[in-house]
């Protein structure tokens, strides 16, 4: 088999990556000691069947793609990086034309499916990328930080890959303030799968679905999640001009104007059961980092 990534991606990868090029077109960084949470996410994003679900309703509605234009403008011509790709829901929302769209994940049946929708795939853990430092006019992470153990570190290395003035956009990630469940709202959170289950009249996921996307999810569940402070802290010292918006993911690119809408009834129900304030930014359930690197 002609293995088409290798010319296209060569002079992107760093000099010490250990790469191998050919067991078949998507090249492999092996992970030789896979924790935990890889293996975690290995399970649910290499069902092919839960891969469809996922491909067809996730970040695909036309609100998520609004937002997603007015933060990284138009990708034409651009070399991109898509950090924990999956099988591509952002591309396949938001298309364009970009020069390359390298599309990083170690699930393989994801990267399978995210390379026919135009993705150069290459499968290695976002906390030991084998990219050059400086080359990419945008990197993105979307709906992935909170599935990485090292959030610090996987920001840090995503933002080495942008050349100055370039982008590193983050996104659906679940801001801990606003997942913070304490006393009955925390009771609400542990019971709340049967609940749901009730609720839809038989069109909730099945449970060993649901458990496998749970457990893949590290740092979203109550008490942990992502900060502005994190943000700040990992990308400001590489000479990022950082700016966050939290976000209820009902607003576009008003979300870049500080509106940050209004969650579900269930979400700010639980919110109120734990005394946190859902009309604040504080309360609004995810964040959207919009990072410029001003420095070399």
């Amino acid at each position: 088999m002609k293995i088409t990534t290798t010319p296209v991606l060569k002079p992107y990868i760093a000099q010490n990556a250990l790469v191998d090029w050919e067991l078949g077109s998507i090249p492999i960084c092996h992970i030789p000691h896979p924790s935990a949470a890889i293996k975690a996410n290995q399970n649910y994003y290499n069902n092919t069947q839960w891969l469809k679900g996922y491909f067809n309703y996730c970040h695909r509605d036309h609100i998520f793609k609004e937002r997603w234009q007015k933060a990284t403008g138009s990708w034409h011509d651009k070399i991109i990086v898509d950090i924990g790709c999956g099988p591509g829901n952002v591309f396949a929302n938001l298309g364009g034309s970009p020069r390359l769209l390298i599309g990083v994940d170690i699930c393989l049946n994801s990267l399978k499916m995210a390379e026919k929708i135009g993705y150069t795939p290459i499968l290695a853990d976002a906390h030991n990328l084998p990219f050059i430092e400086g080359f990419a006019d945008l990197v993105i992470i979307n709906g992935s930080l909170h599935h990485f153990e090292d959030m610090d570190r996987v920001l840090a290395l995503a933002g080495r890959l942008v050349r100055p003035h370039g982008l590193l956009v983050t996104d659906h990630d679940a801001q801990y303030t606003a997942w913070n469940w304490k006393g009955l709202g925390m009771l609400l959170y542990k019971n709340r799968v049967p609940l749901y289950r009730l609720l839809s009249l038989g069109q909730f996921m099945p449970q060993d679905e649901h458990d496998a996307m749970i457990a893949s999810e590290i740092h979203h569940r109550p008490g942990r999640g992502v900060s502005p402070e994190l943000y700040y802290r990992a990308l400001e010292p590489l000479g990022f001009s950082v700016k966050v918006y939290p976000h209820n993911h009902n607003v576009g690119a008003e979300t870049l104007q500080g509106k940050y809408g209004q969650s579900d009834l269930k979400y700010r129900f639980s919110q109120w059961l734990s005394g946190i304030d859902s009309n604040s930014p504080e309360g609004a359930l995810s964040l959207m980092c919009i990072a410029r690197r001003d420095l070399c």
